[in-house]
């Protein structure tokens, strides 16, 4: 019954991508119309855009200038406020006004960005030149002047080697773009084009001229990928910087935020965030511009992993988890003692089957042991005889073939599974089982918080109540996130880190002990 539902309406993926076809449709159409177009009228489109932009906000912006010029006659600091309660509204009604007309530039601003890839990929590109491309002429061997002319060669240097632009958006990719400009999360693998998707919704965020964002895990990709989407972009007058090439509190970087669009690692971002706030003149400052668009590159690593670091400046750091950790101890300990007797069991089961020569069998039972409690000290011991660890290698290699996926058939039985070389540890649905027994029975489940938000916005409720139940949606998310951190850390604590090897306690600290000097 539930297939030939399945069937009927279609999958939740088969629902958003019937939504986002029309726009493809769109955007390959307007592709077709310009294909004609010389390389001046093409660029001659971004001026347009921004112009279209800019009337949809005159009167608005003319409203907020008018408020800014009676805040500079009023003197009484409280008789500003209600000016500046003014602006926030007005600034609110400008980009709820920019969303309108960027919606609707949609498929002629991707078209634009298709024909630009697709003009590069063909050779150098010719135009007629404008004082930005006399600029980037002095400092970068691809752009050349000639007379009046700019030329854009199409191979140009990113992050020290020579690359030849051969990419040209696919529809796929197209939609990749449209989730991204809708801030969704898009799922892409490697290889499949993630930093030309992104080109998409950066350039028509950007043609707002208030600031576009690309967040990056490290600074070799926030660099190269500056460098080697730069020249489609400057190609339509906008400028590009990474801030990562640029000192901190440097009139450098300064200028870095007040490009078009910048790139940059999640840690500089957020570095420079606390600096500013730790500013005590407004000169500096370097975001001074403010946040408007942001796209995040692997947000897993950023918003996730990388998340539970904190940036610290100065300053006491607060308790944190604490009261969690001793709320949650006795829930990990369960889990410890029922994953011991587990793992005691496979290992004397795995024992049995070596002897009695059943060598596969008994492989599966050693790597199940294996996953479930790496230091094992009775575990140590047995992988130590000869022998042991190679039935134990070459049962791992059959499990970890097509991509790992038999390795559930291993990890299902455990109550968590530990990836020893990644120090990392995750809970099985037979661990948050257990661990549900005392508890609301969703205590330790994550929800699925893309697909709630999206039937929140497909709900038939006022904008008021919708803002109420995306809080109380993202509050839960958070908690519920911060929950079963908190678990990983203290299996973490269990499973993978012995007192007086890895770390020891004195005067009444947690000092983790060098494993080069043992001290």
């Amino acid at each position: 019954m539930l297939k030939f539902i399945s069937k009927l309406v279609g999958s939740k993926s088969d629902r958003d991508l019937k939504k986002l076809q029309p726009f493809v449709t769109e955007i390959n159409t307007y592709s077709q119309q310009i294909a004609a177009m010389s390389n001046d009228e093409l660029r001659a489109k971004t001026i347009s855009f921004k112009a279209t932009i800019s009337q949809a906000t005159a009167e608005l912006e003319e409203e907020k200038s008018t408020l800014y010029a009676q805040i500079a006659e009023t003197e009484n600091y409280d008789a500003r406020e209600p000016f500046y309660e003014q602006i926030e509204a007005l600034d609110v009604q400008v980009l709820e006004q920019i969303e309108i007309v960027l919606l609707r530039l949609h498929p002629e601003a991707f078209g634009i960005m298709r024909e630009t890839s697709k003009r590069f990929a063909a050779g150098d590109v010719r135009a007629k030149a404008t004082d930005l491309d006399r600029e980037l002429a002095k400092r970068n061997a691809h752009v050349s002047i000639n007379g009046d002319e700019v030329i854009y060669a199409n191979i140009w240097k990113a992050a020290g080697v020579d690359i030849t632009w051969n990419m040209v958006h696919y529809d796929v990719q197209l939609i990749g773009g449209t989730v991204l400009h809708e801030g969704k999360i898009a799922e892409m693998q490697t290889g499949e084009g993630k930093t030309l998707v992104a080109t998409l919704p950066v350039y028509l965020n950007a043609l707002a001229g208030r600031g576009v964002h690309v967040v990056t895990v490290n600074d070799y990709l926030a660099k190269r990928d500056s460098e080697w989407m730069a020249p489609v972009f400057n190609f339509h007058g906008l400028t590009i910087d990474c801030i990562d090439k640029h000192q901190s509190n440097s009139e450098e970087r300064r200028l870095a935020y007040h490009s078009d669009i910048t790139y940059g690692t999640n840690n500089e971002f957020g570095f420079d965030y606390l600096r500013d706030n730790m500013a005590r003149r407004d000169e500096d400052r370097v975001q001074t511009r403010g946040h408007h668009f942001a796209i995040v590159d692997e947000v897993d690593s950023v918003l996730i992993d990388d998340a539970r670091t904190p940036l610290i400046i100065s300053g006491p750091t607060p308790k944190g988890d604490q009261h969690q950790f001793n709320e949650l101890k006795s829930f990990v300990e369960d889990l410890m003692t029922a994953q011991k007797n587990l793992v005691q069991k496979e290992l004397s089961e795995a024992k049995k089957l070596i002897a009695e020569g059943k060598v596969d069998e008994g492989g599966e039972k050693l790597l199940r042991a294996y996953r479930g409690l790496p230091k094992s000290k009775p575990l140590i011991k047995f992988l130590s005889l000869d022998g042991m660890k190679s039935i134990l290698h070459k049962s791992e290699g059959v499990f970890l073939q097509e991509q790992g996926k038999k390795m559930k058939l291993i990890d299902e039985e455990l109550f968590f599974t530990i990836e020893e070389k990644n120090n990392q540890i995750d809970l099985t649905g037979n661990g948050t089982e257990l661990i549900s027994k005392s508890t609301a029975k969703d205590f330790f489940v994550m929800p699925d918080i893309t697909l709630e938000l999206s039937l929140l916005e497909d709900a038939e409720i006022s904008s008021d109540e919708k803002v109420q139940q995306k809080d109380k949606i993202l509050l839960d998310y958070g908690i519920k996130s911060e929950r079963i951190h908190t678990v990983n850390q203290l299996l973490k604590a269990y499973a993978l880190f012995e007192k007086d090897t890895e770390y020891v306690i004195m005067d009444n600290k947690v000092k983790i002990v060098d494993e080069q000097t043992g001290r």
